[in-house]
């Protein structure tokens, strides 16, 4: 054998132990970047999860909100907070429900690309309460004909405070972890207050005005199912989702 046959043998067995395709070696396929790791929901033997959450005892009045000069031609008369909202029923509107503990940490989930909208119109956060997964925009609009200031204050995602002045305008955010619950406020008009849950994965949902709830395709297991509210804290219940059945959680919330 030549000195140059030598040198393309050798090259052509480094090559292949090192799992490349030169020379004819057929070396591992790695994963292209981008690309999903871990296993998919089976949507086929996925159950959903429906609840309510209630609130017992004396219901706080509504607190009237003093809105200032530059609100009033926007909103009109002034408005009533809207933290504390309570059907006739007991349903207690605004809490954010979501998977706590207990999911296979083997699933991965498709990040969403549409932005999920947070409103500021008549100088009041709407919706109050919202959640995203990581890596899913929120688009942060002003609606009013005044400046707001959008302050996010999380404990764990960078905290960011940005001037919003057009009427009209966008302001696009995402958070890179996981977070319950990231507070929203405005410098400029102190009252307005937004909530939202960061979660890695799409399970999660937020009360309706009457308190119930519905979180689809989850995989058949036992979960530690959490609901949170800005005023009475956080309520957890241990659930049981059996394949292809619906199951049920239930939480009361107490008057301070």
């Amino acid at each position: 054998m030549t000195h140059a046959s030598r040198f393309v043998s050798l090259f052509c067995a480094a090559a292949l132990v090192a799992g490349l395709s030169a020379c004819g070696g057929g070396g591992t396929e790695q994963p292209k970047a981008g690309a999903s790791a871990g296993k998919k929901v089976d949507l086929a033997t996925a159950g959903s999860l429906t609840g309510t959450v209630k609130f017992t005892g004396p219901v706080p009045a509504p607190a009237d909100i003093r809105l200032s000069k530059d609100c009033v031609a926007n909103a009109g008369p002034n408005p009533q907070s809207d933290a504390v909202l309570v059907a006739a029923d007991g349903g207690l509107k605004n809490a954010f429900v979501y998977v706590k503990d207990g999911l296979d940490k083997s699933y991965t989930f498709e990040t969403p690309t549409k932005p999920v909208e947070l409103a500021q119109t008549g100088c009041i956060y709407a919706p109050r309460v919202l959640g995203v997964q990581v890596g899913q925009p929120i688009d942060v609009v002003n609606n009013d004909a005044t400046l707001h200031n959008v302050h996010a204050l999380p404990m764990v995602n960078q905290e960011f405070n940005k001037s919003q002045a057009q009427q009209n305008s966008h302001m696009l955010h995402t958070f890179t972890a996981p977070e319950v619950m990231v507070r929203f406020m405005c410098n400029v008009h102190q009252w307005m207050a937004a909530y939202v849950g960061v979660v890695a994965h799409p399970y999660f949902a937020v009360t309706a005005a009457d308190g119930t709830f519905t979180i689809k395709d989850l995989p058949p297991g036992t979960y530690t199912v959490e609901a949170w509210h800005e005023r009475y804290g956080a309520k957890t219940a241990q659930v049981t989702v059996a394949a292809d059945k619906p199951a049920e959680a239930a939480f009361q919330f107490e008057a301070k």
